[in-house]
């Protein structure tokens, strides 16, 4: 690999890592104000049960499977130069999602009675009519999430990273700022139906923002219905088995969320708090570096497999160095952080404790949540989709074997004055993910030879992370009483500190590197 193929990377993960950054932030940020505004009550129920209703759309159409049925395709043609034939596909692929989704989002508004309830029989009263109306506002929204996924494959596809994952920040900020102009002047009620027109007008702005670049970059689009090319023929086999790896997770989502409308009111809601910060460290870290990559592997998948092995195996071990300290910070210090973000208004300190618990549950498999991205987009670079989509359904199916006798289980348990039943469902997603790994891991391995990070490695990871939960929980016992907000910043800063300074001196590399972007970011030269 050369020095500055290897630097482009480095380079373009961080584009992802930093567009990634920004949007999640802006995505805590919304879930900081969206906790004060309704904390763990049936309206937020309400809400984050009609994101997941509609988000049927996204999560077959979207991303994950552009991912692995365009992005390789359209890559290799622009690797060969067939720049018209690119934007003819790419124009092609276009319509059909436009048809696609127009479709099913007219169905979904009309069948969204039906849909509240099956998927949410423990939906009733008002809580059903509320996310019957909310599920019909947001329908139309996850369709014009797909279409910027399309333009997110344009550009990763170009290398131009940082627009298409800084462009959920407009996401964000449109339900923010409708619950900041409004809250106060509305009931609950009346303020959670604002927030889903808010997210429908945040999902049009994500595409809008798009648009230009990929208007700029692609020249040769053309947006016609062709279905003969054989580049939209070869993207509709790859998307065929990925579409059925998405449903079988979505299926999984569906059985959580049916699963959890069972509990008690805010046991939807307590699962999205704890899911927002679980999929942060996935996002900044697994999907930046998986995107980045994905892109050059498809350009490169015809050379000998030595490059591609020794690029998943780095990409691993630079995932995992972020990705231990957040697995262990999570478990160690989950309620400084819970705290931190959302302990304020309608969410109290009981509500802190029960999400940092389940946070602590879905941990259990953050590390090969993350180190999995990576291996699926192997896969798909190597137009093979049916693996990935294959083990989707063995993880799921493990997930719901493990975690519906837990689920029920513990919600006979009762700390803080609320059941621990989401808990359950946490673990078992957690553990399921392991065997996910575990599968795609060995199934690469027999592709292109052994793939893993490097052991001693992920030793003196988890030896840093380790004692810097241990200082921090030390750090905690000496400081006054402050704000939750001072806690976490204070604390968290001391956990960074310490895994970094204990990480350097046990001779990982990865803190050189990181130390020299940063300082490369500020124009400094190191000596």
């Amino acid at each position: 690999m050369s020095e500055s193929g290897s630097g482009r990377r480095r380079f373009s993960a961080l584009l992802v890592a930093a567009g990634i950054l920004l949007s999640r932030i802006s995505g805590l940020i919304r879930e900081m104000v969206f906790a004060a505004a309704f904390g763990t009550t049936l309206y937020a129920d309400v809400f984050r049960a009609a994101l997941r209703m509609p988000n049927v759309l996204q999560n077959l159409l979207g991303e994950g499977t552009l991912s692995a049925s365009f992005i390789p395709v359209y890559a290799e043609l622009l690797e060969q130069k067939r720049f018209k034939e690119a934007g003819r596909v790419a124009g092609a692929v276009f319509a059909v999602l436009l048809a696609v989704v127009g479709l099913l989002a007219l169905l979904g508004i009309a069948a969204a009675p039906v849909l509240v309830s099956v998927f949410l029989p423990g939906y009733t009263g008002e809580r059903r009519e509320l996310t019957i109306l909310c599920t019909r506002i947001i329908f139309p929204m996850t369709g014009t999430l797909v279409l910027a996924a399309w333009t997110l494959g344009i550009l990763n596809s170009h290398r131009k990273f940082f627009i298409p994952y800084v462009a959920p920040v407009l996401w964000n900020a449109a339900i923010i700022t409708t619950l900041l102009l409004f809250r106060g002047r509305m009931d609950l009620d009346d303020l959670v139906v604002a927030a889903a027109w808010g997210a429908l007008v945040g999902g049009l702005l994500q595409f809008a923002i798009q648009l230009p670049w990929v208007l700029r970059l692609e020249r040769s689009l053309k947006i016609r219905w062709d279905l003969k090319l054989a580049g939209v023929r070869e993207t509709a086999r790859n998307a065929g088995p990925a579409i059925l790896g998405r449903g079988v997770v979505q299926v999984g989502s569906w059985l959580d969320l049916v699963l959890a409308s069972l509990l008690i009111p805010g046991a939807v809601a307590i699962l999205g708090y704890a899911q927002t910060l679980y999929v942060l460290p996935v996002s900044l870290f697994g999907m930046s570096i998986a995107a980045a990559e994905l892109p050059e592997l498809a350009r490169e998948r015809q050379q000998a497999v030595e490059v591609l092995r020794e690029r998943i195996n780095t990409g691993l071990r630079r995932i995992s160095f972020f990705v231990v300290p957040s697995f262990i910070g999570f478990i160690a210090v989950g309620d400084v952080i819970v705290g931190g973000l959302f302990q304020r208004g309608e969410f109290g300190v009981d509500d802190t404790r029960v999400v940092h618990l389940v946070l602590a549950a879905y941990s259990v498999g953050l590390l090969a949540s993350t180190n999995t991205r990576l291996f699926s987009s192997a896969f798909f670079a190597l137009h093979d989709t049916k693996t990935p989509a294959r083990i989707a359904l063995v993880r799921v199916l493990l997930s719901a074997a493990i975690a519906l006798p837990l689920m029920f289980a513990l919600d006979r348990v009762e700390l803080w004055g609320k059941p621990l039943g989401p808990a359950g469902l946490s673990f078992g997603a957690g553990c399921a993910a392991w065997v996910e790994w575990a599968l795609l891991k060995r199934n690469l391995g027999k592709r292109i030879g052994r793939v893993s990070p490097d052991g001693w490695a992920l030793v003196r990871m988890i030896i840093a992370a380790v004692l810097a939960a241990v200082g921090s929980r030390a750090l905690m016992l000496v400081l006054p009483a402050l704000h939750p907000v001072f806690v976490a910043a204070i604390v968290l800063s001391a956990f960074g500190l310490v895994y970094f300074v204990v990480a350097h001196l046990l001779g990982l590399g990865e803190v050189r590197a990181v130390l020299g972007r940063v300082l490369g970011k500020l124009g400094i030269r190191r000596s």
